[in-house]
């Protein structure tokens, strides 16, 4: 398997973070430099949330859909065979279509970016210092542009150690690793409870918002109800990663980005990008593996 190298050696972001956009009139060569990228200010799309754990019902994404779509995907592939077989008695004919089933790792292309997919670098950023073989997780696509988190790069200090901005150094999670999230300058999180605990006090809090099932994501704004949560005994610290920076496009320059071929949209099942993946040089890999896109040794 090809390792992801990091690039990125310093969590330090000036105040007025801008992020690199590709020029529409610069499309010849599948390379590109970082010098013929330019920049756009994004506005923070992240909202302020009070801290409070009530006990009345919030409506919280389903991910039964993604299972069900992924099916039919699974389904056409299955169907519509790249390579007909020559032993196929055309006359043949099926009366009852094979059941279709899904592991519990799945990764399949997608056309339109949603909340929860992922977009991967593809070689036309190869050269780029922040976006080479990048896999990005999608938190929102919400009217003010499309942002989420790089999970691909690894921790190489905890936030204490970092002396972050972003978060409380001397707070609950001071030993928590930070993790490089993007160029643009805001502190977010992931929590996944283990114990299904979004279905108690992390869904309802209305303070997290559902990325997709059982996985959740806040900002340096909420930090404080996850520290509450934690002494609660209502989720664990190994429930949360920490990012430092985030990823953030206009309305329709990631569409653009899209189209120009610097990025593969997938949906994904949620193990996929579980914690446990987060920080991984080989998620990039693994991802194309799973939608058979890169041989996976």
């Amino acid at each position: 398997m090809e390792a992801c190298f990091l690039t990125q050696t310093s969590f330090t972001k000036s105040t007025d973070q801008l992020i690199p956009t590709i020029r529409a009139g610069s499309l010849t060569y599948p390379k590109r430099s970082s010098q013929q990228f330019q920049c756009r200010k994004v506005r923070t799309p992240f909202h302020v949330s009070c801290c409070h754990i009530p006990d009345d019902d919030k409506p919280n994404l389903s991910g039964d859909w993604r299972s069900f779509r992924a099916k039919l995907v699974a389904g056409e592939q299955f169907l519509r065979p790249e390579v007909p077989s020559s032993v196929t008695d055309p006359d043949t004919v099926v009366d009852h279509p094979p059941l279709i089933t899904i592991g519990d790792k799945w990764a399949h292309i997608i056309h339109e970016p949603e909340r929860g997919c992922l977009l991967i670098a593809t070689e036309k950023l190869d050269g780029v210092h922040i976006f080479e073989r990048t896999v990005i997780l999608l938190l929102s696509t919400g009217p003010l542009g499309p942002c989420g988190i790089i999970l691909n790069r690894p921790s190489l200090m905890s936030i204490k150690e970092t002396r972050s901005t972003a978060f409380d150094v001397e707070g609950t999670f001071s030993n928590s690793p930070l993790f490089f999230g993007g160029p643009l300058e805001e502190g977010l999180f992931l929590l996944s409870p283990k114990d299904g605990g979004g279905d108690d006090g992390v869904g309802k809090s209305g303070v997290f918002e559902e990325v997709m099932e059982g996985l959740y994501y806040g900002s340096k704004e909420s930090v404080g109800c996850a520290s509450e949560m934690v002494k609660r005994n209502m989720v664990g610290l190994g429930d949360f990663r920490f990012f430092d920076g985030y990823c953030g496009w206009e309305k329709e320059q990631l569409r653009d980005e899209i189209r120009t071929g610097y990025w593969t949209v997938a949906a994904c099942s949620p193990s996929v990008v579980g914690l446990g993946n987060v920080g991984s040089v080989g998620l990039w890999d693994e991802v194309l593996g799973l939608m058979g896109k890169r041989k996976v040794k």
